[in-house]
């Protein structure tokens, strides 16, 4: 097996840091390595650069009047996002989708432990989330609603504009993990953004890895996750780093300035690989076939072999590494077990068939060319004895 992949085709895993932003960053962690806490002038010079970071990315969001928590990602955003909010009030009912992040799922079964009563939303045909059955939801006992703007295995966004405005009128604060979809799309085609609160992490659109955001549309009341010194207006104790935080921004700005055009290349790029994948056999695509209502760079696909046999994907993923080309079986933020994927379970997938979901995610790393031959070679690793999925 290759350490170093030659095809990188899982950019909702992680991106490869963007080299401007690393240079940058380094520079400017010479510079303001102050505690941004101390009031000599290299904290307060950490401390300038981190308020300017977190005013910057407001204003990149269209909420200059919100709240941005620096986080490690978006795994410990999500948690304060849900545990925050709900630990701030008695127990109520709790709503999200079947196709979160394991960091909301995980933190709502928590909160199911406390005492909130939890609910998955039906999803349509098209595994997006059921509005008339979330409507008829948003009533008492209901105080909180958890939906990701997209579904990091099956590529599925959200209607979030009907979603917010149906939480809204209702009077429920609504979150919603953004991961996949900040630096994916133009913002300006996602604003005026409608959720009370996002996560987004940098490490998904080439910055570095460690640095995330819970941002909110206004600020809200939530109980800290993480005790101690009170840092980030006492919501997330712990030194903030300024310079992770003016490389997250830097990175959110230099994507932003290749949209909308990278958002249509990719576009391009996945139509075209999905319509030569979809002539061979044993490959047949996963998730919603309306190509608007997904990601621009995410293709899922259900594999077989010469049988009709589900085909193990992570078994897949293995071969095709071998062959120099990184893609991904299920999400790669659930520490590689291997066991039927609750979001294809989710949209009707069969259990028997449910191991069998690879991932391809594009990035603005990859040339046309480079694609050519990855219909080919997945075929012929289809034709090979493999694991059958379990």
């Amino acid at each position: 097996m290759v350490s170093k992949p030659l095809l990188y085709l899982d950019a909702c895993a992680a991106t490869p840091p963007d080299p401007q932003v690393l240079e940058q960053m380094q520079q400017q962690q010479n510079r303001f390595w102050g505690n941004p806490s101390s009031v000599h002038p290299a904290g307060i010079a950490a401390a300038e650069l981190l308020e300017r970071s977190r005013q910057r990315l407001l204003e990149l969001l269209g909420w200059p009047q919100g709240q941005v928590v620096f986080t490690s990602g978006g795994t410990e955003a999500d948690n304060l996002a849900l545990l925050g909010v709900a630990r701030s009030m008695e127990p109520a009912r709790l709503l999200i989708s079947p196709l979160e992040h394991p960091a909301v799922s995980a933190a709502a079964a928590q909160l199911q432990q406390e005492g909130w009563t939890l609910e998955l939303l039906p999803l349509n045909e098209r595994g997006q989330i059921d509005l008339d059955a979330l409507e008829g939801l948003l009533e008492p006992p209901t105080q909180l609603v958890s939906i990701a703007w997209a579904s990091s295995e099956l590529g599925t966004l959200q209607p979030m504009d009907a979603i917010a405005a149906r939480c809204a009128a209702a009077g429920i604060p609504l979150h919603s993990d953004a991961v996949q979809v900040i630096g994916q799309l133009p913002l300006a085609g996602l604003q005026p953004i409608g959720p009370d609160l996002i996560s987004l992490s940098a490490h998904k659109f080439q910055g570095p890895r460690g640095i995330g955001a819970l941002v909110m549309q206004r600020p809200l009341h939530l109980k800290p996750q993480l005790l101690g010194g009170g840092q980030e207006s006492g919501l997330r104790s712990g030194t903030e780093s300024p310079w992770l935080a003016a490389a997250l921004v830097q990175a959110l700005e230099r994507r932003e300035a290749q949209q909308p055009q990278l958002a249509r290349r990719l576009r391009r790029q996945r139509d075209q690989l999905l319509e030569d994948l979809l002539k061979r056999g044993g490959i047949r695509l996963s998730g919603s076939s309306d190509l608007d209502q997904r990601l621009p760079h995410h293709i899922s696909l259900l594999l077989s072999d010469s049988a009709g046999e589900p085909v193990s994907g992570r078994a897949i993923v293995r071969a095709l590494a071998a062959h120099g080309v990184a893609i991904s079986s299920g999400s790669a933020c659930s520490s590689g077990r291997d066991r039927p994927s609750a979001s294809l379970l989710a949209t009707g997938v069969p259990s028997h068939e449910a191991s069998s979901g690879i991932r391809i995610s594009l990035g603005p790393w990859i040339e046309d060319n480079q694609l050519a031959d990855l219909p080919d070679l997945l075929e012929s690793q289809l034709r090979i004895p493999n694991a059958p999925a379990p």
